[in-house]
C-alpha cells in the first residue's frame, strides 16, 4: 500500500536509530511522531531543517516540490532561506531544463536561494523524483506538538486544496462534473504554499502543522498524536470549497481525507484566536476556527467520529483502480 511509513514502523526502527543526535545539545527538536521538521540550536536562532521527496510528471514536480519542503519549514516558525536540491531523472530524455525552471521560479517565491544538490539518472525510475531539504532560521520554534489543553484550532484557505487540484488533473475528464469547475479546481495549484499564512499567524500559534497525505483529518491527528491532546473538531466548521465538494462527491471520497497541502493547522490560545484571524485577513487569508483542545488520549474527535489510527489518503485507491484498469 503506498504512503507513509505507520508511526509504529517510525517508532520501531526510526525514532531511536539518531545517531549522535541523542547526546547533542544543540538538537531541540529530532525525529518524533507527527513532527516534520528539526530545529537546531545555531547563533543566528533555530535552526529549522526539513526534506521531502516528490514524484510526479516534469511539469509539476519542481514547482510543488519546493512548496512541499518549504511549508514544513514556514509552519515550524521559520522564513525558508535555503534548498538543496536531489533531482533523479528516468533517462536523458527526463525534462531537466522543465524541473530546474521551475524549481528557481518557486524558490524565488517563497524567498529561497538554491544552495547546492545532485542531478543523477536512474534508468529503474518510471519518472522524475526530485528531494529537497528547505532550511530556515527562527527566533521562536514553533512545534506540531505543542499544542495545550483549551487552544483553539485553526485551519487556513480549506480543506483537500492540492487534492482538488490532483482530482481535476487526473480524473477531471472523465466525471461529470462542469468544466468550468474543473478549470477552477485545477488552478488551486497555485495555493499550495503556506508561507504566507505561517508569517502571519506564528507569534500567536502554540502549534502548527501542515496537512499533507491524509489531508486535514490525517494532519489533525498527527497534531493531537505529537502534542498528547486530545482535539474535538466540528466537522462543519471545516471549510470546503465548492469546486473540492462537487469533484469529492462525484468520486465519493471524503474532502477531509485528500491531500491537503495549501490549508494551514494552527491552534492558538482562546483569548488570541481573534487576534490571529484578524492577522490572517490582513494578509489576505481566509480561516476559520474549527475546534477545540482538550486534554485526553491522544485521539481526533470529528463530529460524532472517533480517530485514533492513522488515516489513510482517500486517492490512493483511485489511482490504483485506474492502473488496474489500464494494465
Amino acid at each position: 500500500m503506498p504512503g507513509k511509513v505507520p508511526p509504529d514502523e517510525l517508532f520501531a526502527h526510526v525514532f531511536e536509530r539518531t545517531g549522535d543526535a541523542d547526546i547533542d545539545e544543540t538538537v531541540l527538536q529530532g525525529p518524533a511522531d507527527g513532527e516534520d521538521a528539526a530545529a537546531i540550536d545555531w547563533p543566528g536562532g533555530d535552526l529549522v531543517v526539513s526534506s521531502d521527496p516528490i514524484s510526479l510528471a516534469a511539469s509539476q514536480v519542481g514547482n510543488l516540490g519546493v512548496h512541499v519542503a518549504c511549508n514544513d519549514v514556514a509552519a515550524s516558525g521559520a522564513d525558508p532561506r535555503w534548498l538543496t536540491v536531489v533531482v533523479l531523472l528516468p533517462d536523458e530524455t527526463a525534462d531537466l531544463e522543465t524541473i530546474t525552471r521551475d524549481v528557481d521560479a518557486a524558490a524565488s517565491e517563497v524567498g529561497a536561494s538554491v544552495v547546492g544538490g545532485h542531478s543523477e539518472y536512474v534508468d529503474q525510475l518510471e519518472r522524475p523524483l526530485v528531494s529537497l531539504t528547505a532550511m530556515g532560521a527562527t527566533e521562536r520554534f514553533v512545534p506540531t506538538g505543542g499544542a495545550a489543553p483549551g487552544d483553539v484550532v485553526l485551519l487556513t484557505k480549506a480543506a483537500g486544496i492540492e487534492g482538488t487540484a490532483i482530482l481535476a488533473a487526473d480524473f477531471g475528464d472523465d466525471l461529470e462534473v462542469p468544466p468550468d469547475v474543473v478549470d477552477r479546481a485545477t488552478g488551486f495549484l497555485e495555493e499550495i504554499s503556506v508561507v504566507p499564512d505561517a508569517r502571519a499567524i506564528r507569534e500567536y500559534a502554540t502549534a502548527m502543522h501542515d496537512p499533507t497525505e491524509g489531508g486535514v483529518a490525517a494532519g489533525l491527528l498527527e497534531l493531537a498524536r505529537a502534542s498528547a491532546v486530545r482535539l474535538e473538531v466540528d466537522r462543519d466548521a471545516v471549510p470546503i470549497r465548492e469546486e473540492t465538494d462537487r469533484l469529492c462527491e462525484a468520486v465519493d471520497v471524503d474532502p477531509l481525507r485528500i491531500f491537503g497541502s495549501g490549508g494551514l493547522l494552527a491552534t492558538v490560545p482562546e483569548d488570541e484566536r481573534d487576534d490571529a484571524l484578524e492577522a490572517l485577513a490582513d494578509a489576505g487569508l481566509e480561516a476559520a476556527s474549527i475546534g477545540t483542545v482538550r486534554e485526553g488520549e491522544p485521539e481526533l474527535r470529528l463530529g460524532e467520529e472517533s480517530i485514533v489510527e492513522p488515516v489513510a489518503d482517500d486517492l490512493y485507491p483511485l489511482w490504483e483502480a485506474a492502473d488496474a484498469s489500464t494494465s
